[in-house]
């Protein structure tokens, strides 16, 4: 749990209280190679903290299975639009390896975002990613397959790393 704590604590400084909270609410679970966290067609219940291992995520373009992301240790992960809105998911997650993960349900985040220094790391974090996913987008769809392979590498080393 200390990972998770660490995580959040770089986003915003919590205090024992939430810290408590946190490893009350956030819960570890496990999953195979190949076995699916998020599905698509089902709504997403949890949001996940990657203790360990590699999770993909994919969707179907004009029947083609299309990878839009690979994650890897302690990052967030969820269906975004599933997650908050409540509807089902439009994207699959699905672990590569065996794979170790904390979740938080969505009712027990809704608890968690009581507490101010939580709530504080939630906009942060937002506010982190939706800035990143708007730079991501500007950039990579511009390059050829060469450039963003380079621009992974030196962006998200880890990707590679565990690719190989």
């Amino acid at each position: 749990m200390k990972q998770l704590i660490d995580a959040i604590n770089s986003f915003q400084k919590l205090d024992d209280e939430t810290e408590q909270a946190i490893m009350k609410y956030f819960v570890i679970e496990k999953f195979k190679k190949d076995e699916f966290i998020i599905q698509e067609g089902k709504i997403c219940k949890k949001v996940y903290f990657i203790k360990t291992g590699t999770v993909r995520r994919f969707c179907f373009e004009n029947e083609t299975e299309v990878t839009k992301w690979i994650y890897t240790d302690n990052q967030f992960i969820t269906s975004l639009s599933s997650f908050f809105e409540q509807k089902p998911s439009f994207e699959n997650f699905q672990a590569c390896e065996d794979t170790v993960l904390y979740s938080l349900s969505y009712s027990d985040e809704q608890i968690l975002l009581e507490y101010p220094l939580f709530s504080k790391f939630h906009i942060k974090q937002l506010r982190l990613y939706l800035s990143k996913i708007n730079e991501f987008h500007h950039l990579f769809s511009a390059m050829n397959a060469q450039q963003k392979y380079f621009f992974l590498l030196n962006s998200f080393p880890q990707i590679i790393i565990k690719a190989n």
